[in-house]
């Protein structure tokens, strides 16, 4: 005869006990609970190890999400360590003090146009999946940036494709297929704003010069790729399968044959040359409208430089915030604006003034739209979380 559990006596199923307890959090003192599961022909009880089966995965992601933001704000810390010597932050007070704020309101509302483009360049990319009005896209693209900006490593490119996948059902694989072509060209695009403006700019540090020639090889290499991969589905079909036949584990097959498949379904939108011109073409318009921000906030301080150098230093901090950082890329987009604009002439605390101004233009409009529409679609803090599991499950 079975003994009455001491403290809890819980009638569930195998499964739904180890989900419980993971959902629950009741690791924290497994000791006192004796948990039975019923079955057709009797009980059978839960060892500790099933019953935290779940729990154990939950543990290992919150400390997987703990380095992640450990990193980032380490080498944010380091972007701002090398800023911080030459700055007198009463100078950049004043500075702050006497900037006039109008000309942050025309920058704003190019900065909103470019968004609109932005989301019609996504429509473009995802019209072989499902074609979708702009006015259901806009939001979206929203709430990636309120994403990115509040939450570490781009997590905003994970929750719009998530919140496509709830209002459109796409697959949450192929959209950011989609979502990785637009970095990959937004990058291009960077790179190509930096090499217009290199022969008018003084001698880059060695530090940027490093990191321009290695994305420059790595984005190039990622578009011959991916064009490479729409353009011969079939004989990357026959490559994978290839691979996939000697180097996969069974038990792994299923779910990595889907996430190809998927994520080769939102690579079509390269499949012909007019297309990768068109998403070129919308990439470049995209950032030249953010340029004309920067040029507008320019003139709400006392400085002029030409466009071109606002082209560089655009290039140049968008690379920057490829890499980890803190939320809301700090150090890693203000350092080098301060040293691009610095190279030209403009005093240090100026410009740290004009650029810490610029990243707040850019990162507090559009995260208070996007966190607006992040509410109205009715999401929550752990939606972040639901949506990276969903896409490294990769069967979404």
């Amino acid at each position: 005869m079975l003994r009455k559990p001491h403290y809890a006596a819980l009638i569930l199923r195998r499964k739904q006990a180890s989900n419980f307890f993971a959902n629950q959090h009741y690791d924290k003192q497994p000791f006192l609970i004796n948990c039975f599961c019923a079955y057709p022909y009797g009980y059978d009880i839960l060892s500790i190890k099933e019953i935290h089966k779940g729990a154990g995965k939950d543990g290992i992601d919150t400390l997987k999400r703990f380095w992640q933001l450990l990193i980032g704000i380490l080498i944010s810390a380091f972007f701002i360590y090398i800023a911080l010597p030459g700055l007198h932050f009463s100078e950049v007070l004043e500075t702050l003090r006497t900037a006039n704020y109008w000309w942050i309101l025309p920058g704003v509302a190019v900065y909103f146009v470019g968004l609109w483009a932005r989301s019609w360049r996504w429509h473009y990319t995802l019209r072989h999946l499902k074609v979708i009005p702009l006015a259901r896209l806009f939001p979206l693209v929203c709430i990636g940036y309120f994403g990115n900006n509040v939450y570490p490593f781009r997590a905003g490119e994970v929750i719009r494709s998530y919140v496509l996948k709830q209002q459109e059902d796409i697959a949450i694989t192929s959209s950011l297929a989609t979502v990785l072509i637009e970095r990959v060209f937004d990058g291009l695009v960077m790179l190509l704003f930096v090499f217009l403006a290199l022969p008018f700019a003084p001698a880059l540090p060695p530090t940027y010069r490093s990191l321009v020639i290695l994305l420059t090889a790595a984005l190039f290499l990622a578009t011959v790729i991916f064009v490479w991969m729409a353009t011969q589905p079939r004989f990357m079909e026959q490559c994978y399968t290839w691979i996939a036949d000697r180097v996969l584990p069974t038990k792994l097959r299923p779910p990595i044959d889907h996430f190809y498949s998927r994520f080769m379904i939102g690579l079509r939108s390269l499949s012909s040359s007019s297309d990768v011109l068109m998403i070129f073409g919308t990439s470049v318009v995209i950032w030249l409208m953010e340029t004309v921000k920067y040029w507008f906030v320019m003139h709400a301080f006392s400085f002029k430089v030409s466009f071109l150098v606002l082209m560089l230093m655009n290039g140049l901090v968008n690379l920057a915030t490829t890499l980890p950082s803190a939320p809301g890329y700090i150090g890693t987009f203000d350092t080098p604006g301060i040293e691009t604009l610095a190279s030209f002439g403009v005093e240090r605390n100026l410009a740290a003034s004009y650029t810490f101004t610029l990243h707040a233009a850019l990162w507090l409009p559009v995260t208070l739209l996007g966190a607006f529409y992040f509410w109205r679609a009715q999401l929550r803090w752990a939606d972040f979380t639901r949506a990276q599991a969903q896409a490294q499950a990769g069967n979404q």
